[in-house]
């Protein structure tokens, strides 16, 4: 969410309309992030403050995503955690225990709170058999103040000492990316990813063949586009450009609509 609805602590010009508009017209949709740090009532206590209309049904986190893959995977089975209480609350909710050794999983999020101790406690845990996983591989967070490292720096760490690679659940995976759309209720050919960055949210969506909305508000610059393989179906400066009709259900979006600077329909 962070440089499509808002950046930092403040919202992005027209996203509020834009939300409000798909409310208007009942299209479901879902707030997701790759930030496993809050619940998701944090998060839509943050959406509201900032003046769009959220409750928890909005809000799908990696931390959701990652919890309920590992109650598929090993039901009411043990983790050690390197993260914080947004990752803690989804284990919880999924009947995971939370421990310190002897656990089924090492599972590793983000945060600021964490300590070398955590780490090396995580690494002879991995050692000892625990499976590795990671709610995200994001190497950097964005704060106000500038990056810094996120999920998959850390993890990294874990991965080189114990020559073990780590399971992610998180954007671009296609586990998080079929939840959310299950969530919603949704076909394939109904769902449309929109974000601002292309090796998560353009990636994720291409991989399950959604369509995908690029923003410019956030991340990725125009100019950085081009040295991706893959590319989304419209390019717009922010959710506020981006074409009613390219929701709505038709199949083209007008030409009319493609010849401001803000958006553009990109070709195969």
């Amino acid at each position: 969410m962070d440089g499509v609805i808002y950046r930092g602590n403040q919202l992005i010009p027209g996203a509020n309309k834009f939300i409000s508009g798909l409310r208007e017209r009942e299209i479901p949709y879902l707030f997701l992030t790759n930030n496993s740090q809050r619940t998701r009532r944090d998060v839509a206590h943050k959406l509201r403050k900032l003046g769009i209309e959220a409750c928890e049904d909005d809000v799908f986190t990696c931390a959701m995503a990652t919890a309920r893959f590992l109650a598929n995977q090993t039901p009411n089975g043990t983790a050690y955690v390197i993260g914080e209480n947004g990752l803690v609350n989804a284990l919880h909710r999924n009947g995971y225990t939370i421990a310190d050794d002897d656990v089924d999983y090492v599972v590793v999020g983000e945060g600021r709170t964490l300590n070398f101790e955590m780490v090396e406690r995580g690494v002879r845990l991995v050692e000892k058999g625990a499976r590795l996983i990671a709610t995200n591989m994001d190497t950097t967070c964005p704060t106000e103040n500038g990056i810094r490292p996120g999920c998959g720096a850390i993890v990294s760490m874990i991965e080189s000492a114990t020559n073990r690679t780590a399971f992610s659940v998180g954007k671009p995976s296609p586990v998080m990316m079929r939840a959310a759309r299950k969530q919603l209720g949704l076909r394939t050919d109904e769902t449309i990813m929109v974000g601002d960055t292309m090796y998560t949210d353009i990636l994720g969506g291409a991989q399950v063949s959604y369509r995908t909305v690029l923003v410019l508000s956030g991340h990725t610059t125009r100019a950085g586009i081009s040295r991706f393989a893959y590319k989304p179906d419209l390019i717009c400066d922010c959710v506020a450009d981006i074409p009613e009709e390219f929701y709505l259900g038709e199949k083209h979006v007008t030409s009319d609509k493609l010849t401001t600077g803000s958006v553009e329909e990109v070709n195969a």
